[in-house]
């Protein structure tokens, strides 16, 4: 890590200055708020995964006492105009129009189908009894492999097909490299469906002014301009009379990106009531309704040469994504990113890739933390594991022939991402270190003597963090790729900013602080900092895809930059120097060369706010500075790093036991190494209980199954290996901060060393696992025991 001053903010380990107010119960989420005359809003809900919608009757629930409105779809779409969640730098995705509420065909067994809003959330769902709904239940298809069957029936009736995208990669010569190989190694991979369980649900509390005409929505969302813009459109509402606050948020990993019809729903009962309608998922709707994610299988293969050289991959990926591409960034994002990271850290430079995006009667899946990341390193590193094992190499030594050398950037990969610097080997080398690997090895050997069975698991990985405006821009999507910050000095001496990137729990505020009072020169304490506010706030992209820092914190840089270049030349004029001879440390202005102090931030503001009078005439003091950036150059500021688990498999049981878990990163300058530090270990627990525990289970009839925390398990703090991290620095030139993004670099390789580590634990056994999640039945069955 690169050594930074003690007396800079900016490399220094701080905690959160909201943790403090959490931890003391003090946080301000969404149903905290309670205003005059709220109404609570519930959900008539499919109980059918295919459903034509014959009639639904109100009458009863509309004459409950406390019911003070109740619609359906038809009604809604009165209100809410559709949307369809297809964008053109995904040319042939499609996707049909989606209503907030169905409209004659329900397609997932827990899609809305009409609401109720009550005095209480008791009564709307007492209400909801009440209605008289009937349905002609259609056939089904709910499996990746009957979605891709061309005789299943028809998710949507006007479709050819149910193949919403598709998408074909070819580099180098595939064919001539495959048949050159030494070795082909191959395998077929199921990747199972799971879902985020944010401790907060999603919630919105919409209140619509009839006598304004303004929308004040507060939203438990990552992208309050986002979805500024999406209630302006869909409502007919125009910008300036919409806002969205986004307070405190427990927890989003990408879950709250996204238009869900509950909300869209919420927002129309405010407008047809007048008043505030509030709607707080429960566990359970959140399993039927939340986004899922991870639903894949891939066949893969690789061809080595004899010294094990990686000649090329092939790889047919297809991905069920619900009845719909979600909106507005697109259900096509996970696969793509998949197929185009595959093989990603290696010289390869043959790939053929082919990317099927399939329609199913289940809830829709989309994007979340990582985006397509696991996938496509389980499969990656798995095969580089098979071809260790067919040419009787060590698992580090094939990584370390072929990962991109440290000194071969600018580098394109096969499948066409551009990446400015990584540092493979370096990461290779410290890990090795960290780890003991080695002994690990040797420890490994004993054991296996004593009938332990203990493995180790590598996986290297490419991160892709800060997007451009080519990631939404390009395909039409009113997602903004620049961010803002407003700076401003307080009477007092300090200042307040505001940003436009978001807050959910990762520390978003407390680096936002640091950087600016690095440029400003006064301790974080000093910086107050808003966030999650359209009306208060810079417009921006908010946080998402790793992008808070390094798209975010370039903005706060420049603003606090020119706040500084302001304030000096204002002192200069006061104290009659140049503003070139002055600089700002702990909130004194100084001599720049003898450090002798000159005046105060606090004087320089009494003098500015309260006697402007005594400065020289036409001095207009300028008291509030603006800054903004967007991403420029590269698409991406890719970042890199390796992971390691170690474990043991009880080959009786299935248990799978964590023992230790390593990861060394690259992301480029570190704001703050504590908050960097939980945002890995985060994500690798992410990565991990994705990989051994989280499944959504259906029904053959499209029933979902894992409707409580007591069918789709989770992972507990005691089930957790010490997870030991160590960085390698390479700051990104494309940005004057040298921050690349880190919130998804624990997730992305976590799940593939634990793949790695528990095949390596059973070879002894020659069984195989290429499905997630790795469970006990799972592990047995590939033993043969079950």
């Amino acid at each position: 890590m690169t050594q930074v001053p003690a007396d800079r903010p900016i490399g220094r380990a701080m905690p959160r200055a909201a943790a403090r107010r959490h931890a003391a119960g003090r946080g301000r989420f969404v149903d905290d708020i309670a205003p005059a005359g709220c109404l609570h809003i519930a959900f008539l809900r499919s109980p059918h995964a295919h459903a034509r919608i014959l009639s639904v009757d109100l009458s009863a629930a509309l004459d409950l006492p406390g019911v003070v409105d109740a619609f359906d779809g038809p009604a809604c779409a009165e209100l809410c105009k559709p949307w369809i969640g297809t964008l053109d730098h995904f040319p042939g995705l499609r996707s049909p129009e989606q209503h907030a509420l169905a409209v004659d065909v329900a397609r997932w067994s827990g899609e809305p189908v009409a609401a109720v809003v009550a005095t209480s959330r008791a009564i709307a769902e007492d209400a909801l009894d009440l209605i008289e709904a009937e349905f002609e239940e259609l056939p089904a298809v709910t499996d990746i492999e009957a979605a891709l069957d061309p005789d299943s029936a028809r998710i949507h009736a006007d479709y050819d097909s149910n193949l919403a995208f598709r998408l074909d990669l070819t580099a180098g010569e595939p064919d001539a490299a495959f048949a050159g190989a030494a070795a082909i190694v191959e395998r077929s991979f199921r990747f199972n469906r799971q879902t985020g369980v944010t401790l907060e649900p999603r919630s919105l509390l919409a209140d619509f002014q009839p006598g304004t005409g303004e929308l004040t929505v507060h939203h438990s969302t990552q992208t309050p301009y986002q979805m500024h813009d999406v209630y302006s459109r869909h409502f007919g509402i125009p910008e300036e009379r919409v806002r969205v606050v986004a307070p405190d948020v427990g927890g989003s990993f990408g879950l709250k990106l996204h238009v869900y019809g509950e909300e869209m729903a919420a927002v129309a009962a405010s407008i047809r009531t007048g008043r505030p309608v509030k709607f707080v998922a429960d566990r359970y709707e959140s399993f039927l309704t939340d986004i899922h994610l991870r639903d894949h299988r891939v066949h893969a293969r690789m061809g080595v040469a004899a010294d094990g050289e990686i000649l090329a991959m092939e790889v047919d990926d297809a991905t069920g994504i619900g009845p719909f591409s979600v909106y507005p960034r697109t259900s096509a994002v996970e696969g793509n990113q998949a197929i185009r990271l595959m093989g990603a850290p290696y010289r390869m430079q043959s790939y053929k890739g082919r990317l099927s995006v399939l329609f199913q009667n289940k809830a829709p899946t989309c994007q979340y933390r990582a985006v397509g990341h696991p996938i496509a390193c389980m499969a990656t590193e798995a095969l580089v594991d098979a071809a260790a094992g067919a040419l009787g190499l060590d698992p580090l030594d094939i990584r370390r022939r072929n990962v991109v050398p440290d000194d071969a950037y600018p580098y394109r990969t096969a499948n066409g991402y551009m990446l400015e610097g990584l540092s493979h080997h370096a990461c290779l080398e410290k890990l090795s270190a960290l780890m003991d690997y080695d002994a690990l090895r040797r420890d490994q050997a004993e054991a296996r003597a004593r009938g332990v069975h203990r493995g180790i698991g590598l996986a290297v990985f490419v991160e892709i963090t800060n997007p451009g405006p080519a990631f939404y821009g390009v395909g039409g999507a009113r997602i903004s790729a620049q961010d803002g910050c407003t700076v401003k000095l307080e009477p007092s001496g300090g200042f307040s900013i505001a940003i436009s990137i978001t807050e959910q729990g990762q520390g978003t505020e407390a680096i936002s602080a640091q950087i600016a009072a690095d440029r400003l020169g006064v301790s974080p304490e000093r910086i107050s900092v808003v966030s999650g506010d359209t009306r208060t706030t810079p417009y921006g992209g908010a946080t998402w895809a790793s992008r808070g820092a390094g798209i975010g914190g370039v903005a706060v840089m420049k603003a606090a930059e020119a706040m500084r270049a302001n304030l000096l030349g204002l002192a200069g004029t006061i104290l009659q120097a140049s503003p070139e001879s002055l600089d700002i440390r702990e909130g004194t202005i100084v001599d720049a060369q003898t450090g002798t102090e000159r005046m105060s931030l606090a004087e320089l503001g009494r003098i500015l706010y309260f006697r402007p009078d005594t400065l020289p005439p036409g001095t207009h003091p300028l008291l509030t500075v603006s800054g903004h950036h967007v991403p420029q150059g590269y698409p991406f500021a890719f970042t890199n790093g390796i992971q390691a688990s170690h474990v043991e498999v009880d080959p009786d049981t299935g248990l799978v036991e964590l023992l230790g878990h390593w990861v060394v990163e690259d992301c480029g300058t570190i704001i703050n190494p504590l908050l960097v530090d939980e945002q890995i270990r985060g994500g690798v627990v992410h990565g991990l209980g994705g990989a051994l525990f989280e499944e959504c289970n259906y029904s053959p009839e499209g029933q979902l199954l894992s409707t409580t925390l007591a069918d789709y398990l989770v992972p507990l703090a005691s089930e957790m290996p010490d997870i030991k991290i160590a960085h390698v620095a390479t700051p990104t030139k494309t940005s004057p901060l040298g921050a690349k993004g880190v919130g998804e670099a624990g997730t992305a390789a976590s799940g593939a060393a634990l793949l790695n580590a528990v095949n390596d634990a059973l070879s002894p056994f020659g069984a195989v696992l290429a499905e997630t999640p790795l469970t006990p039945e799972r592990v047995l069955r590939a033993l043969g025991k079950v």
